[in-house]
């Protein structure tokens, strides 16, 4: 029996030692829950929108083409005797490109030469002539007729006067002709003939071809739909429309990179090409160091309106739900997040300019997704873009630009 209490009192006093471990157990549970109630709120970069005016540019595909193009051809039939000019140069107009062989052209300029000696002797002698059968006429020494037939030999001398002249004219025409010259001012391509070719009047051959670079043409194309949806935006004000002197036309080259010379709209088609649906475009550009070359693929941005009221957002804030359709989150007046469904249109500068779902004053996640999810609170912080604080991209500097 004493055995059995002493047992007893050993069993009490170790659970009584356990206690405070047991306790000590369930310590670390409170704690933790205690230190989940307390998390700080994650922090977030947005963006407070605001309307604010904005031109609206397009960026179009385009191909560079020269300003003029001449295929420099003979006028007259001849051998080559002669290339004057290094293929891939500039030439200016008149420059001598080819020689052919003169020496018939000077012997037949020669001969007229001669024939209209002769005939403006004849034409003295029929003057002669006429003067003294006038005279005669005068003095009833001879028939009316005598007289008439004589002045008209006289005038048919001097008609053989001018004949003779053209000849004479043609032929120094063709002499020069024998000398072929540049028509503009440009970069003239391969020789197509050499020397001791035969080269034949009026013929499709090319001898070479010249092309102006400077300035040089830009054409891109745009399609109907989109300058409709633009004419409309102009009817109803949504747009505002950009003097013809000061729109500005840009060039981006396939590397990326934007050339450095502005240009200027020219024209724009007057169709619509019926397979694409496409209306052609024109930019003039300079061209002073030959960077375009014609034929390159470029992109054409374009100023084609002003939007006085526009909303725009960093490209990263808008985001795709299930669906495909664009969303963003906005923080509320009490720091909680929600899903916000907007309808977006072009982009531009790495920004989206939202149509529909915004308006000016709300606050737009940009970035830390990652922290929370819809209905979380969270702790706004001022977005700051270290492309938009440089300010916009030098020229020459890459830029890119996402697709709708």
């Amino acid at each position: 029996m004493t055995t059995l209490n002493a047992r007893s009192a050993g069993f009490v006093l170790l659970l009584a030692g356990l206690a405070p471990v047991l306790a000590g157990c369930n310590e670390p549970k409170d704690a933790v829950a205690s230190t989940s109630a307390q998390a700080p709120e994650p922090e977030v970069s947005v963006i407070s929108v605001k309307p604010q005016l904005r031109a609206i540019i397009r960026e179009l595909p385009g191909r560079i083409a020269p300003t003029r193009v001449a295929d420099v051809r003979a006028r007259v039939s001849g051998i080559v005797i002669e290339r004057t000019f290094h293929q891939g140069t500039e030439v200016k107009a008149g420059d001598t490109l080819y020689r052919i062989d003169p020496k018939p052209f000077e012997v037949e300029l020669q001969s007229n030469q001669a024939a209209l000696a002769k005939a403006q002797a004849a034409f003295e002698q029929a003057l002669q002539q006429s003067r003294r059968i006038a005279t005669l006429a005068q003095q009833k020494a001879v028939s009316e007729a005598e007289n008439e037939k004589a002045f008209g030999a006289m005038r048919q001398a001097e008609a053989e006067i001018a004949a003779k002249k053209a000849d004479v004219a043609r032929a120094r025409l063709n002499l020069d002709y024998a000398t072929v010259r540049a028509p503009i001012d440009g970069i003239v391509g391969a020789a197509l003939v050499t020397e001791g070719a035969l080269v034949v009047q009026n013929d499709n051959t090319n001898l070479a071809t010249i092309q102006q670079l400077d300035p040089i043409y830009a054409d891109f194309t745009q399609s109907v739909s989109e300058l409709n949806n633009l004419r409309r935006a102009f009817e109803t004000g949504d747009l505002e429309r950009i003097a013809p002197d000061t729109a500005k036309v840009r060039l981006v080259l396939d590397d990326g990179t934007i050339y450095s010379h502005p240009g200027r709209l020219l024209f724009s088609e007057a169709k619509v090409d019926t397979f694409t649906g496409q209306v052609t475009l024109r930019g003039e550009f300079p061209n002073p160091k030959r960077e375009l070359l014609p034929g390159m693929y470029v992109r054409v941005q374009i100023e084609q309106g002003i939007d006085i009221d526009a909303i725009a957002v960093p490209q990263q804030a808008v985001q795709r739900n299930g669906g495909g359709g664009a969303e963003v989150f906005v923080v509320k007046d009490d720091g909680r997040v929600a899903v916000q469904m907007v309808r977006t249109g072009a982009v531009q500068d790495g920004q989206w300019f939202v149509t529909e779902g915004l308006k000016g004053g709300e606050r737009v996640v940009v970035e830390g997704f990652q922290k929370f999810a819809a209905g979380d609170k969270v702790k706004p912080m001022a977005w700051t873009d270290a492309t938009a604080a440089a300010g916009p991209l030098p020229e020459g500097q890459k830029t890119t630009q996402a697709r709708p």
